[in-house]
């Protein structure tokens, strides 16, 4: 049995490459980097606006992982159209998709509605893992660089928004487990439930490093900003505009009814269980 991974050296994608090599799995990494050495697997060279190289890694497989990059929303359009040509040229076994946080709404021309909707059309059995926010987003250095120099952890969302948080290593849990279920189909969100706040954020960040953090809105920009050098100028904008948004909103839940929990029997990490495995100090 043998699973091409997208992103393999990339931050989803490499727990999912370790978690199936650690049971055994053969497992083909895609990667755009010719040099890149990835311990227990095969290493492809394939661009996501390949149909041609997508197409030939997939062809066999029994399952495949796929999660589209930061960029343009026209570039992640174009690798989605990429990625659902060849699905239905190579016909997979399963394919398991994470939307990485993006939304997923009915009748839109956004890149991930535009590979859920190609997915549907294949006919191959498929999967869509639902995150929310993403704990690994805290340890970024201007972030974690201010909770232990001054205990104050800082995030572009109000104090009291709840969010579903869910860790890259939840993800490798549940598409790991979904390739093993191929009974659990369509949405499965990941994430904390209930949800947690900013503030309890800080709690289990201060219980952690035993000191006393507190949580401070970031203005979306400033947040970005810091960004703008490793992810370019006009992708750190685009996300200062979809937090300003997401800031007007309850929260960034998780439907209990289609939780991992409920689907799948797999509980995600809590915050507290989380800064364990990242050995945070």
């Amino acid at each position: 049995m043998t699973y091409v991974i997208h992103g393999a050296t990339g931050a989803q994608g490499a727990p999912v490459v370790s978690a199936l090599a650690a049971a055994g799995k053969p497992v083909i990494a895609l990667t755009r980097n010719a040099d890149a050495d990835v311990p227990g697997a095969r290493v492809m060279t394939v661009g996501y606006s390949s149909e041609e190289g997508l197409t030939h890694a997939y062809a066999g497989a029994d399952g495949v992982f796929i999660h589209l990059p930061l960029g343009t929303e026209e570039d992640r359009r174009t690798y989605a159209r990429s990625i659902v040509a060849a699905v239905h040229a190579a016909r997979p076994g399963r394919v398991v998709f994470s939307t990485s946080g993006y939304a997923i709404e009915d009748g839109d021309e956004s890149a991930v509605s535009t590979l859920i909707g190609g997915l549907a059309d294949s006919g191959v059995p498929y999967a869509v893992i639902a995150p929310e926010l993403f704990f690994e987003n805290l340890l970024l250095p201007h972030v974690v660089d201010g909770v232990r120099e001054r205990g104050v952890l800082g995030y572009p969302l109000p104090a009291a928004f709840s969010v579903s948080w869910a860790s890259h290593l939840d993800i490798a849990d549940v598409a790991v487990t979904l390739f093993e279920r191929p009974d659990v189909s369509g949405v499965v969100g990941v994430g904390q439930y209930p949800a947690i706040t900013g503030a309890e954020l800080a709690k289990a960040f201060g219980r952690r490093l035993g000191r006393e953090v507190t949580y401070q809105a970031a203005a979306p920009e400033e947040y970005f900003g810091a960004l703008a050098p490793m992810i370019g100028e006009g992708t750190a904008a685009g996300l200062a505009a979809n937090y300003r948004a997401m800031a007007k909103l309850p929260g960034r839940v998780i439907a209990p009814e289609r939780s991992a929990q409920k689907l799948l029997g797999v509980t995600p990490r809590t915050a507290g269980e989380w800064l364990a495995d990242m050995g945070l100090r």
